[in-house]
């Protein structure tokens, strides 16, 4: 008799809106993505503070965040998600961003810890299998 298989745990990621940017379109379409590719999706709406990204995080038990930024702010708002992530002891939970984001602002954010950064132009199967590998390692 062949043993039962054991169910893996399908992978969580939160998207999320943080600042005053009020386009989602593009996080709804990647958090859509996520979901038909066989992950739990946790959309925290527009207008996410850091503080309220982390708790979500920590508190949904994801194995990715990923923050759309259209605004600019990305150099403020990362950091805080980053280090507040580090503070509540989940400093695990890969980070990924989206958004307008220049390249020597991508290189910067990468340093600080950021797992990946994806620009207008990005596959959609592009970010799939990248945050099944950040998944994967954490």
């Amino acid at each position: 008799m062949t043993p039962p298989t054991v169910l893996q745990r399908r992978i969580r990621v939160l998207v999320a809106k943080p600042g005053l940017d009020g386009h989602d379109r593009g996080a709804k379409v990647i958090a859509r993505a996520l979901r038909d590719a066989g992950m739990e999706v946790v959309y925290t709406g527009l207008r996410q503070t850091p503080e309220q990204i982390v708790n979500a995080a920590v508190e949904e038990d994801v194995d990715v965040v990923g923050l759309s930024i259209l605004s600019g702010a990305h150099n403020t708002l990362v950091p805080q998600v980053l280090e507040g992530l580090k503070a509540q002891g989940a400093a695990d939970i890969a980070v990924v961003v989206g958004g307008i984001i220049p390249d020597e602002d991508a290189r910067h954010l990468k340093e600080l810890g950021v797992a990946g950064v994806f620009g207008p132009g990005s596959s959609l199967a592009e970010i799939v299998s990248f945050i099944r590998k950040a998944a994967r390692s954490r």
